[in-house]
């Protein structure tokens, strides 16, 4: 899926400003995720007979045969309203087999100082698919839709929990996992360092893509199971319903904003036909095209299940919501929001 905006390309870190997925497992397979990002300047005051596809749109991620399915949506603004309290939001979906265990978004870390959902499948456990620190580390996985994965390669559960445990900005780490990329199937990497006096940093990397990372400029991007900016239907539907929602988030009261956004990352219209989904995901795509060309995927044992909006104002107060559902049962959910300020 694609979203409206800037390509990614190279430019200064402080002129970049991001907004807003033991043993480690790959979280990704068998899930979906959605994710969005939007970044501000600096500032000064398996049921599913899918390969592994990752996709950020307002962070929406599908996984199918055990494969990620991700979409991310990555819009860094131009500049920043004193208006506006939001210098980053984030909006995304995680689509996964129900039965696959994991556990709800919560801290953990040497000192509590990470938060995030976590896969629990026995073999994978610790990995995940989206996550972000009291020291502003932000990370986001998508896996890239190829009909036929290696099951000999690396678990990119550990891509993302990795960077959140380090010490190394994210331009270094993403030219770091390039360096590795061909020991993993598929994927998209957005790693971000928030930074209340720096300014925000963002970057990404796609294994299936150039051989290097890039830093994004300000603008707005969209990934989904395919390369960043790749103009699938459902990333440009979904990223015109986030952009619609953005324009509107001055105006809007907190508890307002994240609902509407909630609202996206639930709308299940098809957007087909999609010659650019069934190219690339083959025969392994046709059973659940009709499903999985939509932002939120529902599946008899397979779809949407977690939606997550992050927040992040002006001053580093980060607001992370995260609406899960319960008991493998799409008709039952629960939602909770987690507070703290950046230490960066």
């Amino acid at each position: 899926m694609c979203l409206w905006g800037r390509l990614p390309v190279r430019c200064p870190a402080d002129h970049v400003t991001c907004a807003s997925k033991a043993t480690l497992g790959d979280p990704c397979a068998s899930s979906s995720l959605s994710l969005i990002l939007t970044p501000f300047p600096k500032m000064h005051t398996d049921s599913c007979p899918f390969g592994d596809l990752p996709m950020l749109l307002l962070r929406q991620i599908c996984f199918v045969n055990k494969r990620e399915r991700n979409m991310v949506f990555l819009f860094p603004l131009e500049s920043f309203s004193p208006a506006s309290s939001c210098r980053l939001i984030l909006a995304a979906n995680r689509d996964e087999f129900y039965h696959r265990p994991s556990k709800l978004a919560d801290f953990w870390g040497n000192n509590n100082e990470i938060l995030s959902g976590l896969d629990m499948e026995e073999g994978k456990e610790g990995g995940t698919w989206l996550g972000i620190s009291t020291r502003g580390k932000l990370a986001a996985l998508t896996n890239y839709l190829q009909p036929r994965l290696d099951p000999d390669a690396r678990g990119r559960g550990e891509l993302v929990a990795h960077f959140l445990t380090t010490d190394v900005d994210s331009l270094t780490y993403l030219k770091k996992v390039s360096a590795e990329g061909h020991l993993y199937n598929g994927f998209n990497l957005i790693a971000a360092d928030l930074s209340t006096e720096k300014g925000d940093v963002v970057c990404y990397y796609g294994n299936r893509g150039d051989p290097e990372p890039v830093v994004l400029a300000p603008g707005s991007y969209g990934l989904s199971n395919a390369l960043l900016e790749t103009p699938w239907r459902k990333l440009c539907f979904g990223k015109q319903l986030f952009l619609e929602v953005v324009e509107q988030s001055q105006a809007l009261p907190k508890d307002a904003l994240i609902a509407q956004l909630l609202d996206v990352l639930n709308n299940d219209e098809a957007q087909l036909p999609d010659p650019a989904i069934e190219d690339q995901g083959r025969e392994y795509v046709q059973p659940i095209l009709s499903k999985y060309a939509a932002v939120c995927v529902r599946c008899p044992d397979y779809g949407t299940r977690t939606n997550t909006v992050i927040l992040v104002d002006a001053d580093g107060h980060v607001t992370f919501t995260e609406r899960s559902m319960l008991d493998k049962d799409p008709s039952h959910w629960e939602t909770t929001t987690h507070e703290f300020r950046l230490q960066s």
